[in-house]
């Protein structure tokens, strides 16, 4: 099998290489020292972390109330009349007060009994599973709404997961899995740095072959938190995306967000479809840059712990994590560019970091992009990035991105309104920690609860699914 795969993507591979160029928040942790001999070819230097006082994981437990809130706007404009970046990001969507015609948004459960999940997705080959990523290194199967005992991949002896923002974080399905069997996986090794791996499966059978990891690329990182931890291939191009965070501590003391000539702090784009190790896709905004690494399509980020496609559009939706004032969602709508400058670390949603800041034109004068939407403390502490809504079951949410907080258990959506503004409507709190959101093949929204051990299932309250 691992052969036969191996051959088809060399087959791939001489088809893909033309136009390539070869080559959560702040945890409360104990202090841990440090010596990193590179970060992906950097300098060499010694650093200490310096703890934060709130934490994903032992933040305390939301209190658990309705809310009823208005509902969303209608679809988006078409690709060829939305508004560019800058025009979306004349004004920050800001969450709106009680509003009579509400819908809410509730949850049923889907399963339970899993062990930290922090992640769920499908492998886009029509069989209907789900794929559950639980924390310490084990990625589990729904088939049938039943979570199968076997699992598809088990590989906890390589997962280093002690700290609360290491472990295994997400995957990421080739578009071609139903013929080529490739699944690609983010995690933190034994020794705190981020791999991104792949490894082979036969697409008709329930497991990965845990022995055929090809190691694809490793960032070391200089502290145990904001390890980023996203993949996804984008729709449009083919190309598979990783977000990588700041490098952790507070406040990004190495200016990582700030710095193209590291991975830290951006969004990568990557060609897997090489002879080579990845290749660069020559459209890359560094690529020709010596000074900065070629890998990189966005950047100034905290801690983009979870990104998502529009499958309709291609729009690049991001949560990251806020510091200590503000969480917020960026957006990079479609075509996409590269290049875009968010901000971190001289900005932290859309006002200047630190606060004092506030009033230097050298922070609001610079070239950086704003957020579409913001939140602040007030109403959570840790953003969890989601998805545009796609399926049918629910058409009132139709072309709506729906998000939530870790720490809070709330859930918006957001949306353009009528007169070309974003529109930020708070649709529910629920007891739970939500550490990811996810889709099914079919474009419904799942959301899994860390704490609980849960996977819910969105609804729409007082709607009756489609179809």
């Amino acid at each position: 099998m691992c052969s036969t795969v191996s051959a088809m993507r060399r087959v791939l591979s001489m088809l893909t290489i033309v136009g390539v160029v070869l080559s959560g928040c702040d945890v409360a942790t104990d202090p841990v020292q440090r010596a990193t001999a590179t970060v992906d070819g950097l300098d060499a230097r010694t650093v200490v972390s310096t703890p934060e006082p709130l934490g994903i994981i032992d933040a305390p437990s939301p209190v658990v109330t309705r809310v009823a809130l208005t509902t969303a706007s209608s679809d988006p404009p078409l690709l060829e009349t939305r508004p560019t970046d800058a025009e979306t990001h004349a004004a920050v969507a800001t969450p709106e007060p009680h509003v009579s015609g509400v819908k809410e948004i509730e949850t049923e459960v889907l399963a339970e009994g899993l062990d930290q999940p922090v992640f769920i997705g499908h492998a886009g080959d029509a069989s209907g599973r789900l794929f559950v990523v639980e924390k310490h290194g084990v990625i589990r199967v729904i088939k049938d709404d039943q979570l199968l005992a076997k699992p598809f991949l088990d590989i906890r002896d390589r997962v280093g997961s002690s700290a609360n923002e290491q472990g295994l974080f997400s995957f990421a399905f080739h578009p071609s899995y139903a013929t080529n069997g490739r699944v690609f996986v983010d995690y933190t090794d034994q020794n705190g740095s981020t791999v991104i791996a792949e490894f082979e499966a036969d697409p008709l059978g329930a497991v990965a072959d845990r022995e055929s990891e090809r190691v694809v690329l490793n960032i070391l990182q200089p502290f145990s938190n904001h390890n980023g931890g996203m993949l996804a291939f984008s729709p449009l191009d083919g190309f598979l995306y990783i977000s990588v965070g700041d490098g952790g501590s507070s406040g990004d003391p190495h200016s990582n967000g700030q710095n193209p000539a590291t991975l830290l702090g951006s969004i990568l784009r990557i060609n897997v479809d090489t002879d080579a190790n990845y290749g660069i896709p020559v459209d890359n905004p560094f690529v020709n840059d010596p000074g900065s690494r070629s890998e990189i399509f966005v950047f100034g980020l905290r801690n983009p712990w979870r990104f998502s496609f529009d499958r309709l559009t291609g729009d690049l939706w991001i949560g990251d994590v806020g510091q200590r004032d503000l969480e917020e969602i960026n957006l990079a709508m479609a075509p996409l560019r590269g290049g875009i400058n968010f901000g971190w670390n001289a900005m932290e949603g859309s006002q200047c970091f630190p606060p004092v800041r506030h009033e230097l034109a050298s922070c609001t004068s610079r070239n950086f992009q704003g957020p579409v939407a913001e939140y602040g403390r007030g109403k959570g502490c840790s953003v969890t990035g989601g998805y545009v809504y796609r399926g049918r079951r629910f058409p009132t949410l139709a072309g709506t991105y729906v998000f939530g907080d870790y720490c809070s258990g709330r859930i918006w959506t957001l949306a353009l309104d009528t007169n070309g503004d974003w529109r930020m409507v708070e649709r529910a709190k629920i007891n739970a920690r939500i550490s990811s959101f996810g889709e099914g093949g079919d474009g419904e929204i799942y959301m899994v609860d860390h704490s609980g051990g849960r996977v819910l299932r969105l609804l729409v309250g007082g709607e009756r699914p489609a179809g």
